[in-house]
């Protein structure tokens, strides 16, 4: 059996990074997760402990890490306005220290390395939908800016670490992902609203509920971040990694009550600062250069997303009543 890879993926006791590991090691491959557990969890990666390739790490990647790579997945940053606002310092030293010192650990390992960076970067985009060569519209000084320029900031790091060094690079452009193990409490809209909705308290939507956004089952975007750190070498990206379904808000929370049986009503509340009108990825060059296409519509992902929340609160339930 072809001995696999030794590879290294930050922020994987995630929500996304956790699938990740489960697939990498499906694929035969040796994984070391590293998370500082900000919004990460243990208890996301305690059925891969036992695991003879799985270890886990607990290390900010704002320090430097020593490590023997083959492949580095850099997913380490908090990914909601919640917890990436909680301390913005924070999130701007993750993305770009982080960037800076896993770049230098790709460098000395002569390892590939792929960038998850995100829709953020389009800002509150005046082009719809958006593509790779759209340079967005960002406020570098609002609310959000400290992730959305880190990611921006990190992009230019990896690009320029290309160019100066020939370092093998992949930037994931990710638009919003969901699924079993998202944090109950990350302030993201598919979990708010599955949270509210099952407990039968009012369904929350910001603004009109006219915003739109674009909603990939967690199963397709790991199926394409493999996909594009096996592809080609000139692939370094940015490559757009989305569903382009497109829905808005109310569109959204209506199914999700209606999926959880629940009596809840839908409440209106001020729109956030800075929080994009529309969002949809163009994916024409992952599906021509990758072969990729999400697969899970919107109602057969929700269906499993919220049997998960629903299983994880009768959980919490019975731990209490013990």
């Amino acid at each position: 059996m072809k001995q696999g890879k030794r590879i290294l993926v930050t922020g994987g006791a995630g929500f996304l990074g956790s699938h990740l590991c489960e697939r990498l090691l499906a694929q035969g491959h040796r994984v070391l997760c590293v998370d500082n557990f900000y919004t990460g969890s243990p208890r996301n990666v305690a059925h891969l402990a036992d695991h003879p390739r799985f270890t886990l790490l607990r290390h900010d990647v704002t320090e430097p890490l020593q490590a023997e790579v083959d492949e580095i997945y850099n997913l380490a940053c908090p990914a909601s306005p919640v917890h990436y606002q909680r301390d913005p310092l924070q999130t701007m030293r993750t993305s770009v220290l982080g960037a800076l010192n896993l770049l230098e650990l790709a460098r000395r390992q002569d390892a590939a390395i792929l960038q998850a960076s995100t829709s953020e970067v389009y800002g509150d985009p005046q082009l719809h939908p958006q593509p790779e060569h759209y340079w967005g519209h960002v406020n570098p000084v609002g609310v959000r800016a400290c992730y959305d320029e880190g990611k921006r900031c990190a992009e230019t790091l990896f690009m320029d670490y290309r160019r100066q060094y020939g370092l093998c690079v992949r930037i994931a452009r990710i638009f919003n992902t969901y699924g079993p193990r998202m944090h109950p409490e990350d302030g993201r809209v598919v979990s708010n609203f599955i949270v509210q909705a099952l407990a039968g308290s009012p369904v929350t939507v910001y603004g009109d509920g006219t915003q739109t956004r674009s909603f990939c089952y967690v199963d397709d975007l790991v199926d394409a971040l493999v996909r594009l750190m096996e592809g080609p070498a000139a692939l370094c990206g940015p490559v757009n990694l989305g569903n382009p379904g497109e829905f808005t808000m109310l569109e959204l929370a209506q199914r999700v009550i209606a999926m959880c049986k629940s009596r809840s009503t839908i409440v209106f509340r001020p729109l956030p600062g800075d929080d994009p009108s529309r969002r949809r990825p163009d994916i024409a060059l992952a599906r021509s250069a990758l072969g990729w296409e999400p697969r899970v519509d919107l109602a057969a992902g929700l269906a499993r997303t919220i049997e998960d929340f629903r299983q994880r609160q009768e959980h919490s339930l019975h731990a209490q009543v013990k």
